[in-house]
C-alpha cells in the first residue's frame, strides 16, 4: 500500500489529475451498468407478439394431435351396439342395460326416436350419436304399396285363388319360394334360410318371429302360404357329457349360460331331469322349451 501510494505522489499533477478522472469514470461506468436499464423496448414488443404467435401455433398442434388420437365413429346398426361402443359414445349403464333388455326379448329398434324410447337417452346425447345410426334399407326405404283401385270382378276371382293356395312346408321352401310373398326380398329370405340352418328346422311357429327384419305383417303373409308340415329331427346333445364348446354352438345358449350350466353339474355331479335347467340362476324360462329339443340327459 506504501508502495503505491509513493508511486503516486511522484507523478506529476497533470499525471495524478488523469488517474483520478479514469477512476471516476470507472465507478461511473460501473453505476450505470447496474441502474440504468439497456433493453430496447420496441424488442421487448416483437418478443411478446412472438410468444403469442407461437403459443397459438402450439395449441393448434396440440389440438390437432388429439383429435387424431380421438377414435373415429363409424355407421352402425344401434341394434348391435356393445359395451364398449355405447361408453364410448356416452351412455351410461342403466341406458345401455335397457338396450339391452328390449333386444333380449327378440324385438329391435327401427328408428333414432324408438331408440331413444327404449334407452331414456338424454335430447343432447341423440342429437350426438343420430347421424350415426345406419338401420337396414328395409327399414329406411319400405317398398310403397301401389293403389290399385277395387274391382269386384276382379276381387271375386281373387277369392276364389286364395282358395286353392297350397300350403308348403316351411323347413323344405326354398329362399326363391318364400321370395313370392309380398315383402320378402333376396335380403330377408336368405336370413331365413339361414336362421332355420342354425336351428336344425323350425319347430315352433312363432320362431320366425326371431329372425331380424321379419315384422308382424310379412309373418302373417308366410303364415298364410308355410306352416310347419314336418317336425325337424334335432340332434340332441347329452348334457352330462358335452363339453363346453358343445353346448355353447347351441341355439339359444350364450357364453354366460354355458358356463353356469358346466357349473351346475360340476357342482352336483349330473343333470337328472332336463327340468333342474329352471333351477340355474339367471336361466331364460322363456327359451326352456326351445333349448331342450337340442339337450338330453342320456
Amino acid at each position: 500500500m506504501n508502495s503505491l501510494k509513493s508511486h503516486f505522489l511522484k507523478l506529476n499533477k497533470r499525471q495524478r489529475r488523469g488517474i483520478l478522472f479514469l477512476s471516476l469514470l470507472i465507478i461511473l461506468l460501473q453505476l450505470g451498468y447496474y441502474f440504468v436499464d439497456f433493453k430496447s423496448k420496441e424488442l421487448e414488443v416483437v418478443s411478446t407478439d412472438q410468444e403469442h404467435f407461437f403459443n397459438i401455433k402450439i395449441d393448434s398442434i396440440k389440438q390437432v394431435t388429439l383429435n387424431n388420437k380421438q377414435p373415429k365413429i363409424y355407421p352402425f346398426n344401434p341394434n348391435f351396439l356393445t359395451d364398449f361402443r355405447a361408453s364410448k359414445l356416452g351412455m351410461s349403464v342403466v341406458e345401455i342395460d335397457r338396450l339391452f333388455a328390449f333386444r333380449k326379448k327378440g324385438k329391435y329398434v327401427n328408428s333414432a326416436k324408438e331408440f331413444q324410447k327404449v334407452t331414456k337417452i338424454s335430447d343432447s346425447l341423440l342429437k350426438e350419436m343420430k347421424p350415426f345410426f345406419k338401420f337396414p334399407e328395409w327399414v329406411t326405404n319400405p317398398k310403397k304399396r301401389k293403389f290399385t283401385p277395387f274391382n269386384n270382378n276382379k276381387n271375386q276371382r281373387n277369392n276364389s285363388n286364395s282358395k286353392s293356395i297350397k300350403i308348403a312346408d316351411i323347413n323344405t321352401v326354398t329362399a326363391n319360394e318364400l321370395q313370392q310373398v309380398n315383402g320378402i326380398g333376396q335380403t330377408l329370405s336368405a336370413r331365413i334360410i339361414k336362421y332355420r340352418t342354425k336351428l336344425g328346422g323350425f319347430y315352433f311357429k312363432d320362431q320366425l318371429n326371431e329372425v331380424y327384419g321379419l315384422s308382424p305383417e310379412v309373418i302373417e303373409k308366410i303364415n298364410k302360404q308355410f306352416q310347419i308340415l314336418t317336425k325337424p329331427k334335432i340332434k340332441k346333445v347329452n348334457i352330462n357329457e358335452a363339453s363346453f364348446k358343445q353346448i355353447l354352438h347351441l341355439p339359444y345358449i350364450n357364453y354366460e349360460l354355458t358356463k353356469k350350466i358346466l357349473d351346475y353339474r360340476d357342482e352336483f355331479a349330473e343333470f337328472q331331469s332336463l327340468n333342474e335347467l329352471k333351477k340355474i340362476e339367471g336361466f331364460p324360462i322363456d327359451k326352456y322349451d326351445r333349448i331342450i329339443l337340442y339337450l338330453s340327459i342320456n
